[in-house]
C-alpha cells in the first residue's frame, strides 16, 4: 500500500495544471522542429505542380533545408526546460528530442539514397518526397505526444502515408501488394488501438497519459488488463515484434528499397518512443504485466527473427527479419526499467540508424547497376566493386555485434543493462541469437568476397561501370560513406554516444519517475 502511495505521488508531481497547459499552448517553439518539415513538405508539393522538371531540381534542396533546420532546432532545444504544446497534448523532453532527431536523420539519409533510385523507376520525385515527409512529420510527432488523440492522430499519419510509399510503385506488383497487406493489418492496429483507447478513457475519464496513470494507480480494474493488451498490440505491431510480425517480410520485399530503409528506422524508432511514453506514462500499476508480456515478446522477436533469417534468399526479405530479431534486443532495454536499460535503447537505435541505411545504401546501388535482390546475385561483387562490397561488410558485421562496429558497443550496453537488472533470460537469449545471426550476415560476406572470378554470379559478370556525377548518384555516396564511417569508427566514440544518450534520459522526468518507482519496489 505505501509503495502504491509512493508511485501515485510520484506521478502526481509531473501532471501539469490545466492553467499551465493553456498558457504552454501558446508556446510554437516546442513543435518548431516540425514546423519545418511541414514547410519542407508545403514547399515540394508546390514545387511538383510545376512539373517534374522542376520538381527534380527544387525538391531535393527544400528537403534538405527542412530537415537539416529541424535537426537544428531539436539541437537548440536539447537540455531546455521542458515545454507543452498542443494544450499538454505533447511535450518536448530529452527523451522526444532524441528520438525526433532519430526520425529526422533517417528521413534525410533516406531521401539521400532514393533520387536515383526513383529517378530510374521513373516515380515522380516531388510526390516521393512529399509523402515520405508527412510519414516523418507523424513519426516526430509521435515521439512526443502525451495524449490518445494526438497519439492516434500522429499514428495515422505514420501509417497513411507509410501505405503510399509501400505501394509507389504503381507498375509493380508486388509494391501493390505489399502496400495492400500493409494496409490491412495496419487498419485493424488502428482499430485495436482505438478500442483500447476508449476503454482507458472510459476508465479514467481523461485522453491525458500521466491523469491516466494517476487513475490506474488510484483503481486498477480487470478491463485496465484487457486495454493494455490492445494497446501493447498496436505497440508491438509498429516495432514489428513477433506475433506481429507478419507484414514485415512481404513489405520489406515488395516496397521500394528507399521506403524500406525509412521504415526500418524512421518508423521502428516512433513505435519505441510511443512504448516508453504509454507504458510507462500510463501502466505505471501494471509495471510487472506489460514487462514480462514484453519479455516474451523480446524471447520469441530475437528467436523467431534471428532463425527464420537464415533460410531467406532475398536481400531485404533477409533485413526484414533481421529487424524483427533487432527489435528483440532493444526490448531488452525497455524490460530493464533502469537509467542503463532506457540509455541502451536510446543509444541502440541512433547506431542502428547508420549501420542499417548504410547497408540500404549499397543495396540501392547494387539493384541500380543489376536490377537483383537476390543473394546469390551478390557472389563474387568483390572483384567488380570493392567499394561496395567493403561498404555492406562493414555494415552488416555492425548488425552482427562484431567489434570494434558500433553495434558491438550497443549491445554490449543492452546486454550490460539486462545482466545488471537480472534479465538473465533475455540475455542469454540475446547472446545466443545474436551468434546465429553472425552466422547469416557471415554468409553474405563470404559470398561477395571469397568467391573465384569464374564463381561470380551472372548479375556481377555483367556489371556495368557507374558513373558518380550521373544525376542522383553523388547523393548515395554522401549517404553511404557517411553511414559506414559512423559505423566504423562510432565504436571508437561509443562513450560520448553512450553520455547522450544517459542525458536523454536523466533530462526526462517521465523516465526517472519510472526508474524511481522500479528502485522503491525493489527495497520494498
Amino acid at each position: 500500500m505505501m509503495l502504491q502511495m509512493g508511485a501515485t505521488l510520484l506521478f502526481s508531481q509531473a501532471l501539469v495544471a490545466p492553467e499551465q497547459l493553456l498558457n504552454l499552448s501558446l508556446n510554437a517553439s516546442a513543435v518548431a522542429p516540425e514546423a519545418a518539415v511541414l514547410i519542407a513538405l508545403i514547399g515540394t508539393l508546390l514545387v511538383d505542380l510545376a512539373g517534374e522538371q522542376t520538381a527534380k531540381r527544387w525538391a531535393p534542396p527544400i528537403c534538405y533545408l527542412g530537415l537539416v533546420s529541424a535537426l537544428l532546432l531539436l539541437a537548440i532545444q536539447w537540455n531546455a526546460p521542458l515545454e507543452y504544446s498542443f494544450l499538454g497534448s505533447f511535450l518536448a523532453d530529452n527523451l522526444s528530442i532524441a528520438f525526433r532527431g532519430v526520425v529526422a536523420l533517417s528521413t534525410l539519409l533516406s531521401l539521400l539514397i532514393s533520387w536515383r533510385y526513383a529517378e530510374q523507376n521513373g516515380s515522380p520525385i516531388g510526390e516521393f518526397a512529399a509523402i515520405l515527409l508527412a510519414a516523418t512529420l507523424g513519426a516526430m510527432l509521435l515521439c512526443g505526444s502525451t495524449d490518445l488523440v494526438s497519439i492516434f492522430i500522429s499514428l495515422e499519419t505514420l501509417s497513411v502515408a507509410s501505405y503510399l510509399l509501400a505501394g509507389y510503385l504503381k507498375r509493380d506488383a508486388r509494391s501493390s501488394e505489399a502496400a495492400l497487406k500493409y494496409l490491412l493489418v495496419g487498419s485493424a492496429a488502428a482499430a485495436v488501438f482505438l478500442y483500447g483507447s476508449s476503454l482507458l478513457y472510459g476508465i479514467s475519464g481523461t485522453t491525458n497519459l500521466q491523469e491516466i496513470g494517476i487513475a490506474l494507480l488510484e483503481s486498477s480494474t480487470p478491463i485496465t488488463a484487457l486495454a493494455l493488451v490492445f494497446v501493447l498490440s498496436t505497440v508491438a505491431f509498429k516495432i514489428a515484434a513477433v506475433p506481429f510480425h507478419q507484414w514485415t517480410p512481404d513489405v520489406y520485399e515488395g516496397s521500394p528499397t528507399p521506403v524500406v530503409a525509412f521504415l526500418s528506422v524512421g518508423s521502428k524508432a516512433a513505435g519505441f518512443a510511443l512504448a516508453l511514453r504509454i507504458l510507462i506514462g500510463c501502466f505505471g500499476s501494471f509495471d510487472s504485466q506489460w514487462k514480462l508480456l514484453f519479455t516474451v515478446l523480446a524471447v520469441l522477436s530475437m528467436t523467431l527473427g534471428n532463425v527464420v533469417a537464415l533460410a531467406q534468399t532475398s536481400m531485404k526479405r533477409m533485413l526484414a527479419y533481421s529487424s524483427i530479431g533487432q527489435a528483440g534486443f532493444v526490448m531488452i532495454g525497455l524490460v530493464c526499467g533502469t537509467e542503463e536499460g532506457f540509455a541502451a535503447m536510446v543509444l541502440y537505435m541512433a547506431a542502428y540508424l547508420f549501420m542499417n541505411l548504410g547497408a540500404f545504401a549499397c543495396i540501392i546501388l547494387f539493384t541500380i547497376r543489376t536490377g537483383s535482390d537476390k543473394i546469390s546475385d551478390y557472389s563474387g561483387l568483390y572483384q567488380k566493386d570493392p567499394l561496395i562490397t567493403l561498404g555492406l561488410s562493414l555494415c552488416l558485421l555492425s548488425l552482427g555485434g562484431i567489434p570494434p562496429m558500433i553495434g558491438f558497443f550497443g549491445k554490449i550496453y543492452l546486454f550490460f543493462a539486462g545482466w545488471a537488472d537480472q534479465q538473465y533470460l533475455l540475455v542469454i537469449v540475446g547472446l545466443v541469437t545474436s551468434v546465429i545471426s553472425i552466422y547469416y550476415y557471415i554468409s553474405v560476406i563470404k559470398m561477395m568476397v571469397v568467391k573465384e572470378p569464374q564463381e561470380a554470379s551472372d548479375a556481377v559478370k555483367q556489371y556495368p561501370s557507374i558513373n558518380w556525377n550521373k544525376s542522383g548518384l553523388p547523393p548515395l555516396r554522401f549517404a553511404l560513406i557517411l553511414c559506414v564511417l559512423v559505423t566504423a569508427i562510432g565504436g571508437i566514440l561509443s562513450n560520448p554516444l553512450f553520455q547522450w544518450a544517459n542525458n536523454a534520459v536523466t533530462a526526462t522526468p517521465l523516465l526517472q519517475q519510472a526508474i524511481a518507482i522500479s528502485n522503491q519496489n525493489v527495497l520494498g
